[in-house]
């Protein structure tokens, strides 16, 4: 496992720079599934507006003025966030004791370096406007293509998938939320999917009507953008470990030295009960002596611990089917040997690594929606199958995941269970819907 760039390098070239640590493996292909969303948008709306089925709006703009206080207030502030925060956190790297996710949601920083990243965007911004300025400001009228606005886009996901992901995860873990409100709030882990699918989706939809964006083509493009991005993103969960995980393979153990191991006999259970106090208490052992809590995902008994027996077959890696997730982000699991200081765990028994699973589903899926987006003439339709795909492959991969369940009618479906079967049936629905109405030649 990665959990930052420090440990990549490290382990690829054997350098050792503190400073990468505050760049968290997940963080780093959070921004890439970002940015190949925005490629994979932006060549999706140019595609449908040679087709004319998205058309320019005509907006009218003043040039030649100069910089005004609001805007360099505004890059001051942006620039001083962002230089206390970084460089701060670059000089506070080279302790190698501080937790640096912890220092990023603190109030520490660099004043200096807040101070120094603010003043140089306030000059960046006052050279380009001055650059830009005329005698006599002139008022123009320029059109504005939906591909242009894919920028606005992408920020009103980032902040909005953010604040939606982070609620609806306190909302599936609402005991461990009443707990400690503000550190659930402001952690820097916990993240929900669908929570900031949702949110995300009502913002930009919210902003295509107001900017004249037709929202069935607009929700036809972002079918295959999402399921890239998904993608992607789950690779940094992979790679980073960060708990999104599997339930256990029962088919293999980890062995004293931290490795993957075909169990026999009994080995299971007894492995089950050598690490009893991880399993029924979500406590282990530390270097100094004593135990820590490591995870939440507790069983009332061992016969309760979540589980299924799978052997890879060989034409399959083990890790495949079974992983152990060492040095994985979320520091959960028993002490790995001769390991020192963070991320020094590893789980005590291998699990399913769902979200390779996923990466591997999505990716195909993705496929298969970019090869249909040109064959599918009616508006909507593609957005449905997307709804319907994104939904099986949660629900499937939710079989052999372990999370927060509810309980009524006799069922105990999860959140994310709960709402792919509501996807899902809204992909159908909607399907028949907008054939329907491309019968009775309705636009939308």
């Amino acid at each position: 496992m990665y959990p930052n760039l420090y440990y990549v390098l490290n382990d690829w070239f054997g350098w050792q720079i503190n400073a990468l640590k505050v760049f968290y493996t997940f963080g780093v292909f959070v921004a890439v599934a970002f940015i190949t969303a925005a490629w994979v948008l932006t060549r999706e709306f140019k595609r449908k507006e040679k087709e004319g089925l998205l058309r320019y709006r005509e907006e009218t703009i003043i040039t030649g003025k100069p910089a005004t206080a609001w805007e360099l207030a505004i890059n001051g502030l942006i620039g001083f966030v962002f230089g206390y925060k970084l460089v701060g956190a670059f000089l506070a790297s080279k302790s190698s004791e501080i937790d640096l996710r912890a220092y990023i949601f603190s109030m520490e920083g660099s004043v200096f370096g807040g101070l120094l990243i603010g003043a140089l965007l306030v000059y960046l911004k006052y050279r380009e406007k001055n650059k830009q300025k005329l005698p006599k400001p002139e008022k123009r009228t320029i059109r504005i293509w939906p591909h242009d606005r894919v920028g606005d886009m992408v920020v009103l996901a980032l902040v909005f998938g953010l604040i939606g992901a982070k609620v609806f995860d306190n909302l599936e873990n609402w005991d461990r939320f009443i707990e400690a409100p503000l550190k659930n709030l402001f952690s820097p882990s916990g993240l929900t999917f669908y929570g900031g699918l949702i949110c995300a989706g009502a913002a930009i939809i919210w902003y295509a009507k107001k900017k004249g964006i037709r929202v069935m083509h607009l929700l036809d493009a972002f079918g295959p953008t999402m399921m890239i991005a998904y993608a992607v993103g789950r690779i940094g969960c992979q790679v980073a470990g960060d708990g999104d995980w599997g339930i256990y393979n029962s088919a293999y153990i980890t062995d004293d030295s931290g490795k993957v191991v075909l169990a026999q006999g009994n080995d299971f259970r007894d492995n089950l009960e050598k690490h009893e106090t991880y399993f029924l208490k979500g406590a282990a052992p530390t270097a100094t002596g004593g135990n820590v809590v490591v995870t939440d995902r507790i069983s009332a008994t061992l016969d309760d611990v979540p589980h299924k027996s799978f052997k890879a077959p060989k034409f399959l890696p083990v890790w495949m089917v079974a992983y152990n997730y060492p040095h994985n982000v979320n520091e959960d699991g028993v002490l790995l040997p001769e390991c020192e200081g963070e991320f020094c765990r590893v789980l005590p028994s291998p699990v399913f690594p769902t979200p390779f699973y996923e990466i591997v589903a999505c990716l195909f899926l993705f496929l298969v929606l970019w090869a249909l987006r040109r064959k599918i003439k009616i508006p909507g339709v593609l957005f449905s199958i997307y709804l319907i795909f994104t939904g099986v492959e949660r629900f499937l991969v939710e079989t052999i995941r372990v999370n927060t369940k509810y309980s009524f009618w006799g069922l105990e479906p999860t959140q994310a269970e709960l709402i792919s079967f509501i996807l899902v049936l809204a992909g159908i629905i909607g399907i028949i819907f907008f054939r329907s109405q491309h019968k009775k030649e309705i636009v939308w």
